[in-house]
């Protein structure tokens, strides 16, 4: 029996295109019916992103599950930016992996969490289900410019906190290498968090585990689309490029600066976020002749 080709294949940043900033879950029920659709057509979805398996599991998974994912198909995540991985099935989650050599030191980590108890607790929290990574997120009853008033102050802390630990980070323009000259850690800022992690992970590493996943299922599409809101999700739209792959990025916010990059970068039109990832599943769920897809 001739092997049945992927029309397209996704890997999909959550935050911004999937699920909503303010909400932070799927609020856009079309969402849910596209990926479904997009998934029982032999479509590869790999969710790329920054968050927890257990967030995943809980705000991408469960609704996906509980709608009818289909039996056989191909769906991974890869969270914390490349240290922890998962298939996904039918079911569910299988199981977790973590990457143990790219967590930040606990006795740092330790620090950071109880800074962010100490000062910072009126806007932010320390996030609690990173397994590798270390995330303080912007609580949802905080206004965003307040959130971004504190947050600058606290990265400034947090990175004096790393320096006095000896450990090699990179903040912005600042960058202080540990005692052998390295610099393994940087803290980066998203318009919700701040992540402090290794320099080994970032969306071309995971779209590059991703990928390994998806060829262990069958042959790989030729056909590429990566969708997100931050300029850091071009890496996953750089390493199809560097592998050969016919892809495309869609940058769900525009307004951040769109990257001079060597393939093409599609927008939205005026729509931003979620709204802009659900106008991009119905396009391909229409044009793969797949049905009508569910209004947004």
């Amino acid at each position: 029996m001739p092997e049945i080709v992927s029309p397209l294949g996704l890997l999909l940043d959550v935050d911004g295109p999937i699920a909503s900033p303010d909400s932070r879950t799927i609020a856009t029920p079309s969402i849910i019916a596209d990926l479904i659709t997009l998934a029982g057509a032999n479509v590869p979805i790999g969710f790329i992103t920054g968050r927890s398996a257990q967030f995943i599991s809980e705000q991408v998974v469960a609704p996906l599950v509980e709608a009818g994912l289909p039996p056989v198909m191909r769906m991974y995540g890869v969270c914390e930016k490349g240290a922890v991985w998962f298939p996904i099935t039918d079911a569910g989650m299988g199981e977790v992996v973590v990457d143990d050599s790219v967590a930040l030191p606990e006795a740092v980590a330790g620090r950071i969490r109880a800074l962010v108890a100490t000062d910072y607790a009126d806007t932010m929290f320390f996030d609690e289900t990173k397994l590798a990574m270390v995330s303080v997120e912007q609580r949802t009853d905080v206004d965003r410019a307040a959130y971004h008033l504190a947050q600058a102050s606290f990265e400034e802390a947090a990175y004096a906190i790393m320096i006095e630990h000896g450990l090699g980070v990179r903040f912005g323009d600042q960058v202080s290498p540990d005692a052998a000259g390295a610099v393994p850690f940087r803290i980066d800022t998203t318009i919700i968090s701040t992540d402090i992690e290794s320099v080994d992970l970032d969306k071309d590493h995971a779209a590059k585990r991703a990928l390994a996943f998806f060829a262990e299922g069958g042959a790989l599409p030729r056909l590429w689309r990566s969708v997100g809101d931050s300029r850091s999700d071009y890496k996953m739209a750089d390493h199809l490029h560097a592998a050969g792959f016919d892809v495309a990025h869609v940058d769900v916010r525009p307004s951040d600066g769109i990257l001079d990059r060597p393939y093409p970068v599609i927008v939205e039109g005026d729509l931003i976020h979620d709204a802009a990832g659900a106008a991009f599943l119905g396009y391909w769920v229409r044009k793969l002749g797949l049905g009508e897809a569910v209004p947004a």
